[in-house]
């Protein structure tokens, strides 16, 4: 049987993916990728216990200048085992880790280092809090939107809450036992206080805070059949993406304050998908709802554009996708763990990506022929 897949690079695609950097470092695997929300930072974390941080500018004023990446340092951690997540709070002054031991480590820069964009020393950053509760391995960690709030999730099949307070201080709001199996990925609405997990359980669950009693679960997407391994908001918070082991990825609408439907589906791998990310590409306008990254077991990057045309008067509901770019072996033989768009303004077509390799490599989204 032919693979429909061969060939996606010659069907006259509306951009091409351009490799901007690779920036080998880790010695094992390379787990996930985080842009800095406010500096020209980007993060990564590995099997081999640390966190690298690397720089960029534009060479030149142009936004088409060329982009030089460059290491700045390379943090120990406090992790014993594999340092499986990295996501930075909004300030992008702090970053935390989960880690294989089962602990969360929140870092932050010395308050007597440099304040520069470009830290240049391990020892400017600090794990100034640990953060214990999980059983086993802790499989990811999420921000908040105002960064007052962070989750974790573990294979242990719990959620924990955690309020961010002065001082370096947290305290557990709730800790969430609603999946049956390893929970895989937390992901936050990008401006409610809105929780996502994602479960081996092939679901996905959605929690807020009841103001007079506790953190629950007030919602269960199911239809996935297999391993719901990476979720991601829409920019406008009104949909939210699933990626899994059963070679989809479902789009889900939100269609009451409450209530999510299952809405539209995209396929394009021929192995599970680890790993997607949601940004805003040429802007939100016209229905547009920005472009939706994925990566994963087949080392193949996909780039859709999600549009809405039901924002345009007179037209039904319903959800368009069109695949614009895509490129196969994107770390060559390695699986892809990690994608991340760039939210940072000016820097919106950059995408980062990680592998088993233990390297990191940028992209860039250019129009076809564009050098």
């Amino acid at each position: 049987m032919d693979n429909p897949l061969v060939g996606l690079m010659d069907l006259g695609l509306e951009f091409d993916l351009q490799l901007v950097s690779e920036l080998p470092g880790h010695e094992e695997r390379a787990w996930q990728v985080a842009w800095n929300p406010t500096k020209p930072l980007l993060a990564s974390c590995s099997a081999d216990k640390t966190v690298r941080l690397y720089s960029y500018h534009r060479k030149g004023q142009d936004p088409t200048s060329p982009l030089s990446f460059s290491l700045v340092t390379t943090i120990p951690t406090t992790h014993s085992k594999t340092v499986r997540s990295v996501a930075w709070a909004p300030s992008g002054k702090a970053f935390a880790t989960g880690s294989f031991d089962s602990n969360v480590c929140v870092h932050e820069k010395r308050e007597d280092s440099d304040d520069g964009d470009n830290p240049n020393r391990a020892d400017d950053w600090e794990c100034v809090t640990l953060l214990e509760g999980h059983e086993t391995e802790c499989k990811s960690v999420a921000y908040s939107s105002t960064g007052t709030l962070l989750a974790s999730c573990s294979r242990d099949k719990t959620v924990w809450i955690w309020e961010v307070q002065p001082d370096s201080d947290f305290e557990c709001m709730g800790v969430l036992m609603e999946h049956t199996q390893d929970v895989k990925c937390v992901a936050w609405h990008p401006t409610e206080e809105i929780l996502a997990s994602a479960s081996y359980d092939d679901t996905i669950k959605l929690y807020m805070d009841d103001p007079s009693e506790d953190w629950y679960c007030f919602a269960t997407l199911t239809g996935h059949s297999s391993t719901v391994w990476s979720l991601a908001w829409s920019p406008d918070g009104n949909y939210l993406a699933s990626s899994a082991d059963d070679l989809t990825i479902r789009l889900w609408k939100r269609t009451d304050k409450y209530k999510w439907k299952f809405v539209h589906q995209l396929k394009g791998h021929e192995r599970s998908i680890y790993s997607i990310s949601w940004g805003i590409g040429r802007g939100l306008s016209s229905g547009k709802l920005g472009w939706l990254a994925s990566t994963g077991g087949d080392g193949r990057i996909n780039v859709w554009e999600i549009a809405d045309p039901s924002e345009q008067p007179g037209t039904e509901s319903m959800l368009n996708s069109k695949l614009i770019t895509s490129v196969s072996s994107a770390h060559d033989v390695s699986d892809v763990n990690s994608i991340q768009w760039c939210s940072r303004p000016g820097f919106e077509n950059l995408l980062a990506t990680a592998g088993d390799s233990g390297s990191v490599k940028v992209w860039r989204v250019v129009s076809s022929g564009e050098n």
